[in-house]
């Protein structure tokens, strides 16, 4: 008799991690991140409720990891498409935001990539519901800013010090109030819906922000 193979749990492990992730960002879309459960999240998953409590303290870590796994799939896709395009070269990811010796057309091109994931509705519904209740739940916002903003703030101030080190932006900017001229209005106009987020837009703020940065004649 051919001997039984054991089951391997550390693939029904990473199976039943994938389906507390999904549904979690699955209820936080439909029903909003206050009505999401540690309950309800279990009976989606199809798990039981000790299971989620086995590798997670709260709701807010089970949803800002399944926000985090998210947005790595979509930087991961997006890398996808660029190797499979020939960029930056050799397989190897960009390292953060472009350095082509144009400030204003890199600036541009992670602006609108900024824009198309603010505007995928994938993004869309667990970003806005983790950036609200992040403003009133100071532990979770805290977490949503160290974990994900920061990472990416900070590209934005390698590049725009490279920028300085170029002569392209005055020696006196700090860069990292100058990145908010570029993220803030984004974030205003989606937060707010005042009107649409588009390239366009994009591209406008790039060039107001980038002219006043610019060294003085």
């Amino acid at each position: 008799m051919a001997p039984t193979k054991a089951p391997d749990s550390s693939r029904r492990s990473d199976r039943s991690r994938r389906a507390i992730l999904d549904a979690a960002l699955a209820l936080v879309t439909e029903v909003g991140y206050r009505r999401t459960t540690i309950e309800g999240i279990a009976a989606r998953a199809g798990v039981g409720k000790q299971t989620i409590y086995r590798w997670w303290p709260s709701k807010a870590a089970v949803l800002m990891d399944a926000f985090l796994d998210l947005a790595g799939r979509s930087a991961e896709g997006v890398a996808a498409e660029s190797e499979s395009a020939g960029e930056p070269g050799e397989g190897e990811p960009a390292p953060g935001i472009p350095d082509t010796g144009d400030l204003v057309a890199d600036l541009k091109l992670v602006l609108r990539a900024t824009v198309d994931e603010l505007n995928d509705p994938v993004l869309e519904a667990p970003t806005r519901a983790l950036t609200a209740e992040g403003i009133v739940d100071a532990k979770l916002g805290a977490a949503f800013v160290h974990k994900l903003l920061d990472p990416q703030l900070a590209l934005y101030v390698t590049r725009l010090r490279a920028a300085q080190e170029a002569g392209d932006v005055r020696a006196d900017v700090d860069p990292r109030i100058a990145l908010e001229l570029l993220i803030g209005p984004l974030m205003h106009r989606w937060l707010l819906r005042t009107l649409p987020l588009t390239h366009a837009y994009a591209d406008e703020i790039v060039e107001y922000a980038v002219g006043g940065l610019a060294p003085r004649p």
